[in-house]
């Protein structure tokens, strides 16, 4: 309690908001410490005189939205700006530099994103991504942004990927905007982030065949692909007839369905458009667009469409791990892990107001998943070189 009331006295606001804000960046150690336990720099006014104006709530708020210009920084300087600090504005030191919420000259706000991704732990708890992943999905959109939304682009972007397992509310709540502001942000990021898809390419053979694990070229040499037909649960509908079409019997709930393949080498090579639950397998595969891209000699594992694959001269190839008794090798378990890595991104249950974007939202968690596996690759090769 007397913490709080040397807080409120040094505030020296006549009508102090509830959750008032103030930046690392006016902390001496641009942290609150036991030398410094208050904000003292470059505030733009003193906090012991009782007649000096204080900074307003929304001011405040301004600061720690106002949209992007041409002079804000790009995604790399962004990265590495300090976090926002759960404190109140206040001053030890009268100061005549200017304060940050004006624009022009402190170079933009700094994004809520740095205090909720903080590691990679966090980063993939909310988003499913390592956080070099996840800045470089910004540095990519960056290019592609055309709205005029008052929120900081990174945080719109993590606002939109946290939204596979936090409800709409939620996200109000945390980045202290209107439900209206992320219902608007939500379709138009998901719209944006369709220029994903050119990273799930179908492989050519010759690609498949390059990248083809050592387990496989001796037991499995023609494999092109896994497939799988995953179902995500969706928010029942109040038309009777939506609630038959998506009702899944397996499930015994309302669900989208999808075929997901998966290459040897890890990477999503396609993602059909969400169907209803109702919908079978083999109704899927037969009008997904997956057939049109399989030649004859290929061998596919998947065992519930074994007439389809036969029409057209594909093998169906059935590994021993699936037979009674057999265990799962580590790239069999890889590759499993990698169908379900994609159904993870969108396992959540899905709003009715976004089952019309749901082919959108899929081909964005595969494009992920596959940006993530390069990475990984990536990272190992610099690994083994040193």
């Amino acid at each position: 309690m007397k913490s709080l009331q040397l807080w409120l006295k040094v505030l020296n606001l006549k009508k102090p908001p509830n959750r008032p804000y103030v930046c690392s960046y006016h902390f001496v150690d641009k942290r609150l410490t036991e030398e410094h336990p208050f904000s003292e720099k470059w505030l733009g006014y003193d906090a012991d005189s009782t007649d000096q104006k204080a900074t307003s709530h929304q001011d405040i708020i301004i600061y720690r939205y106002v949209p992007m210009t041409s002079q804000h920084k790009d995604a790399d300087t962004q990265w590495e700006v300090l976090a926002l600090t759960d404190h109140s504005y206040v001053s030890r030191e009268p100061v005549n530099k200017p304060t940050c919420n004006e624009q022009t000259q402190c170079g933009g706000a700094e994004p809520l994103t740095h205090t909720i991704l903080k590691n990679h732990t966090s980063s993939g708890f909310y988003t499913g991504l390592p956080i070099s992943v996840f800045f470089d999905h910004v540095a990519f959109l960056q290019k592609f942004y055309m709205a005029n939304l008052k929120m900081h682009i990174t945080d719109q972007i993590l606002i939109t990927l946290m939204k596979l397992n936090l409800l709409q509310g939620d996200l109000a709540e945390l980045f202290a905007v209107s439900q209206g502001v992320v219902s608007r942000i939500l379709p138009y990021w998901i719209d944006t982030m369709e220029h994903r898809r050119m990273y799930i390419p179908w492989l050519p053979r010759e690609t498949i065949q390059n990248t083809l694990p050592q387990c496989f070229k001796e037991k499995f040499p023609n494999t092109t692909c896994f497939i799988d037909c995953s179902e995500t649960t969706l928010q029942k509908a109040h038309n009777i007839d939506s609630r038959g079409q998506s009702f899944s019997h397996y499930y015994s709930s309302n669900t989208l369905k999808y075929l997901v393949a998966v290459a040897p080498c890890e990477l999503v090579i396609l993602i059909s458009p969400a169907y209803g639950g109702r919908c079978s397998d083999k109704f899927i595969t037969q009008n997904s667009g997956f057939l049109e891209y399989l030649r004859p000699g290929d061998d596919v594992m998947e065992d519930t469409i074994r007439d389809l694959l036969y029409e057209r001269k594909v093998n169906l190839a059935i590994p021993a791990f699936t037979q009674k008794g057999g265990q799962l090798s580590d790239k069999d378990v890889t590759i499993t892990r990698r169908i379900a890595h994609m159904c993870i991104h969108v396992e959540s249950t899905v709003p009715i107001n976004l089952t019309h974007k749901m082919d959108h939202v899929l081909r964005i968690c595969a494009a992920l998943v596959n940006i993530t596996v390069q990475d990984k690759k990536k990272h190992q090769s610099r690994v083994m070189l040193r």
